[in-house]
C-alpha cells in the first residue's frame, strides 16, 4: 500500500475514532483522556538502539505498564538485560549477537511462569515502534510496511545513529511475530508545523528542493506529551498557553510549543543539530569541519563519527560519556567539567530566550528526560540564567528527582515545572489508534 493511501486510511480511522470514543490517542488535549472509550488492547512498546532494546507492555484499557527492561550491549557476548514485572526487578546476562535475538529473549520474560504478565505473545495485540526520521515522506504515525522501511532506509544518512538501530527492530519483530500489526511513531511528526521561514536553511534553496535540507526536529513524542500533560495539571486550554519544553538526556532538545503545536526547535535535519549533548557536538560554525578536514585529512564519515560521538560535554570535559559523573567532577573542582557543565546551562537559557522571540513570550518551561528530570543544580543553573525575564526557581521546591512538581517560587513570571516524560504511553496510543 502507498503511502498516500496510507494516510489516506489514517484520516478516515481517525474520524471514526472520533465520533466513536470521544478523543484521538496524542491528538487530544489531555495524554490521560477518560476510561470511557478505552479498548482492551496490549500494546507492546520498542525503542531500538544500536546496541540496545528498551521495551514496554502495555494494557490500553488501563494505560498500565505490565512489563518493561532494557537489554543492553547487543552484540557481545556480555550483553544483559534488566527486566522489571510484578514488582520483581531481574538483571540476566545472556549474549544476544543482534536484535532478533534480544528481542526473542525479551519475550520470553513476558511469559516466564515466575513473573508472567501473559499466558502467551498471541495476547499481544500490535506493535509501537519508536521511529526517528521520516524525511518530508513521513510526517504523521504510520502502520508500517515495506514502503515505510525504504523511506527509513532513504534517510539514514539524516539519522545515522537511529534509523538503522530502528530497521534492525523492525525486522527483528516480522522475524519473531510475524503478521502481527505494527506502528512507527516519528520523532519528527510533531514538529511538522514549524513555519516554513524557520526550517529553511540559508544555503541554496535547490538542496531542499533537490535533497530536502531543512530543520526537522526530534524528541517530537515527548515535547508533546510533556506540553499536553502541563495543560492538564494546570487545567488550561493547550491552546492558550506558551510553553518552552526541555527534553535533557544523551540526546537533548529545547521546543517552543505555542497553542499545542511546534513552532521552534533546537534540532535540525538531524538529530546532531542544537545544544551540545553528552556526545554530540550541536551547533558549530561550519567551517570548523572543513578546516579540520583539511587539517586531518578526515573522510566525511570520520568527521561525522567525531561529532555524534566523541564530542559535546563529554569531550569538553575530558571525562566518561556520564552526565552524572561529569556534574561530580566539575563540583569537585574539575575546570575542564565546570566549563562544559557552564556551557551546556548556558546553551540552554540562550534558547530558552530565543523562544521568548518565537512565541512572544514564554508562560512556562517545563524540564523532562533523564537530565532535565533528574539533574538539580542543572535545572537551577539554567534558571538562574533568565531572571532577568522573571524567572525564579525555588531551591527547596526542585530539590527533586523523576517527579512531576511546580519548581518555581510564587512570585515567577514564568512557571516551572519537571514532568517527567513518558514516549512509551503515547507511542502505545498511537499505536492503538491506528490498528483499531
Amino acid at each position: 500500500m502507498s503511502l498516500n493511501r496510507l494516510r489516506g486510511v489514517a484520516k478516515i480511522i481517525n474520524t471514526h475514532y472520533i465520533r466513536e470514543f470521544g478523543y484521538l490517542g496524542t491528538l487530544s488535549r489531555s495524554p490521560h483522556p477518560k476510561k470511557k472509550g478505552r479498548i482492551k488492547m496490549k500494546v507492546l512498546v520498542l525503542n531500538c538502539g544500536s546496541s540496545s532494546l528498551k521495551y514496554q507492555l502495555i494494557n490500553m484499557e488501563t494505560e498500565e505498564v505490565l512489563a518493561s527492561g532494557k537489554y543492553e550491549r547487543i552484540g557481545e557476548k556480555e550483553a544483559f538485560i534488566t527486566h522489571k514485572a510484578k514488582g520483581q526487578k531481574k538483571q540476566i546476562e545472556n549474549p544476544a549477537y543482534n536484535h532478533t535475538e534480544a528481542i526473542e529473549f525479551a519475550l520470553q520474560q513476558l511469559t516466564n511462569p515466575e513473573y508472567k504478565v501473559i499466558d502467551s505473545l498471541d495476547e499481544i495485540n500490535a506493535i509501537g515502534h519508536r521511529l526517528v526520521h521520516g524525511g518530508e515522506k513521513i510526517a504523521e504515525s504510520v502502520v508500517i510496511d515495506d514502503s515505510v522501511i525504504q523511506v527509513l532506509k532513504e534517510c539514514t544518512d539524516l539519522a545515522p545513529l537511529h534509523n538503522p538501530a530502528c530497521i534492525l527492530g523492525i525486522e527483528a519483530c516480522q522475524n519473531v511475530m510475524p503478521n502481527k500489526p505494527m506502528v512507527g511513531v516519528f520523532d519528527t511528526a510533531f514538529h511538522q508545523s514549524i513555519p516554513k521561514q524557520r526550517y529553511i536553511y540559508p544555503i541554496p534553496y535547490e538542496y531542499y528542493k533537490k535533497y530536502g535540507v531543512r530543520k526537522y526536529g526530534f524528541h517530537g513524542t515527548s515535547h508533546m506529551f510533556v506540553s499536553q500533560r502541563l495543560a492538564e495539571i494546570e487545567n488550561k486550554p493547550i491552546e492558550d498557553m506558551k510553553i518552552v519544553t526541555c527534553h535533557l538526556g544523551q540526546g537533548a532538545s529545547i521546543c517552543a510549543v505555542q497553542g499545542g503545536k511546534s513552532v521552534d526547535t533546537s534540532m535540525g535535519l538531524t538529530p546532531l543539530g542544537g545544544i551540545p549533548m553528552v556526545t554530540r557536538s550541536g551547533d558549530l560554525d561550519p567551517s570548523i569541519l572543513l578546516y579540520l578536514m583539511k587539517k586531518e585529512n578526515l573522510s566525511a564519515d570520520e568527521m561525522e563519527n567525531i561529532l555524534n560521538k566523541q564530542s559535546g560535554v563529554q569531550a569538553m570535559s575530558g571525562l566518561v560519556p556520564d552526565f552524572r559523573e561529569i556534574e561530580a567532577a566539575g563540583n569537585q573542582g574539575n575546570e575542564r567539567a565546570q566549563i562544559a557543565l557552564d556551557s551546556f546551562k548556558y546553551a540552554i537559557a540562550s534558547y530558552i530566550a530565543k523562544y521568548a522571540v518565537a512565541m512572544n513570550g514564554i508562560d512556562f518551561i517545563v524540564f523532562t528526560g533523564g537530565i532535565g528530570e533528574n539533574q538539580i543544580h542543572i535545572r537551577k543553573g539554567i534558571c538562574e540564567r533568565l531572571k532577568f525575564m522573571g524567572v525564579e526557581i525555588d531551591s527547596e521546591a526542585n530539590n527533586i528527582r523523576s517527579e512531576e512538581k511546580l519548581v518555581s517560587k510564587p512570585n515567577s513570571k514564568v512557571k516551572i515545572y519537571v514532568i517527567p516524560t513518558n514516549e512509551e504511553l503515547m507511542i502505545a496510543k498511537e499505536t492503538q489508534r491506528l490498528v483499531k
